[in-house]
């Protein structure tokens, strides 16, 4: 059976003691194969859920438990090939991002092999998400999932809850390790194996019961001393080394900027620690990144060579951007907030959209498979193509276009956050303040469009010096 080309994202975690907030952030570019691929923003309520499920790019069907709860979702609009609900927010206020793809080796799977008739990507939101009450309830739901009815290819998914980060890798098959993020730590986490140093006796680790003995038997483990899942189960390749460490290594350096390390590195620490407090935009420039500062960099000064070099993070394939925040400050009803951006981050900005809510603001969940700019996911491509033709001319311009609708949201929803108390039905407050910041980000995104169009237009190569 053929399955779709898979996608390549990047992962950020952060545990509650690490934000600047106390919150807990899990966050992931949501990048397709190629450029466009239509999204949408959507609340799957408890009777749109599915009580039978069956998988669109293989043969594994189930039956569902009859009591799902209500989740935010991002799912493809073209919907031939699975749902692809990508990351959301349930109820119970627990977050989940699924997936990052991630790579494996001969040596486990051959001893465990793919299964073309198992789970993948499309599936696992829709079938974890809405049962479950903690980040660590759903580590093990998707476990067992995964150990009855394996997988066609190798997956990592992020939960958390008001308390707890908990990060998931499939081994091969039908096997698994999920460990949870230290309170104080963040994570950055591209396209390979990244779990490195293990404790399989620790209380914050969790895995396939066999795990430990399959490495064993096998004998897998590289390494004279302890036990490093990604040197057992990962890749350690020359792609790894432009396409998956660069960004490991830049969002690192941004946030530990006195670290000296090399892009290149195949051993970039996996659980990484900073004096720094992260905050949402901190999220953001890391996941919209392109190695500025750099010769790197595409739109920077290096040499054709140096520009091509390493995979950005930032790129024409990011399709949306969430950061799943879970607030520890304010009462549970508001706790959850679902920032969403759409299409290449060049040229767009998070807006916090409360979870709580029944439905969302059309402009991100009407997105229809014809290009329609009255749409956010088609106006953001549109600012990202314009953009992209000359960066250097446009980029201040979307630098205050970010800076200013992020701060104009971040009011609105600090007013919102001071007043829901006051209104009798809360759901329906919250999503009139959705729909307030979605409409501020479609008016601030058309104002930026115009001047993108008032500073490009003149340098136009269809021109002539003389007119009438």
């Amino acid at each position: 059976m053929t399955k779709r080309k898979k996608g390549s994202c990047t992962t950020i975690l952060v545990g509650k003691d690490a934000s600047i907030d106390g919150s807990t952030m899990i966050a992931r570019n949501e990048d397709g194969a190629g450029p466009l691929n239509p999204q949408r923003f959507v609340v799957i309520n408890p009777e749109d859920q599915p009580t039978h499920y069956k998988s669109k790019l293989s043969t594994a069907e189930m039956d569902l438990p009859n009591d799902p709860m209500r989740y935010t979702s991002t799912p493809d609009v073209i919907t031939k090939d699975g749902v692809w609900a990508g990351a959301g927010i349930n109820s119970e206020n627990v977050a989940m991002t699924a997936t990052e793809t991630i790579t494996t080796n001969a040596r486990i799977l051959g001893i465990d092999p793919l299964v073309d008739s198992g789970l993948g990507e499309e599936d696992f939101t829709t079938l974890v998400l809405p049962y479950i009450h903690s980040a660590r309830e759903g580590v093990k739901r998707l476990g067992a999932l995964l150990e009855q009815y394996g997988t066609y290819e190798t997956n990592a998914m992020a939960f958390s809850d008001k308390d707890e980060v908990w990060y998931f890798e499939s081994i091969a098959g039908h096997h698994w390790a999920a460990i949870k993020i230290p309170d104080d730590a963040y994570v950055i986490a591209p396209n390979r194996f990244n779990i490195d140093d293990y404790d399989f006796d620790s209380a914050d680790t969790i895995f396939a019961d066999d795990l430990p003995e399959l490495i064993n038997k096998y004998h897998l483990n590289p390494d004279s001393e302890g036990v490093n899942l990604r040197h057992i189960f990962g890749s350690s390749t020359i792609k790894d080394t432009r396409y998956n460490n660069p960004r490991a290594w830049y969002g690192q350096m941004y946030f530990n900027p006195e670290i000296d390390n090399e892009p290149i590195d195949q051993d970039l620490p996996f659980i990484c620690r900073t004096d720094k407090k992260i905050s949402v935009e901190d999220l953001k420039f890391v996941l919209s990144s392109h190695y500025q500062n750099t010769p790197f960099d595409p739109y920077g000064t290096g040499t054709e060579v140096e520009k091509k070099q390493f995979r950005p993070i930032g790129i024409n394939r990011n399709q949306e951007l969430h950061i799943l925040q879970i607030r520890n400050d304010v009462p549970a009803e508001i706790a959850g907030i679902h920032w969403l951006a759409f299409g290449p981050n060049t040229f767009n900005a998070v807006v916090p959209f409360y979870a709580n809510v029944k439905d969302t603001p059309a402009s991100y969940r009407d997105t229809k498979p014809e290009t329609d700019p009255t749409k956010v996911y088609w106006l953001t491509n549109v600012m990202a193509l314009m953009g992209d033709d000359n960066f250097g001319l446009y980029e201040d311009q979307e630098n205050l276009f970010e800076e200013n609708t992020v701060a104009e949201c971040r009011h609105i929803q600090i007013d919102a956050d001071a007043n829901h108390d006051s209104e009798s039905d809360v759901q329906s407050y919250l999503e009139s303040v959705n729909q307030k910041m979605a409409d501020l980000y479609v008016k601030n995104a058309n104002t930026l469009l115009g001047q993108m169009l008032a500073l490009g237009e003149p340098k136009m190569k269809l021109q002539f010096t003389l007119n009438d």
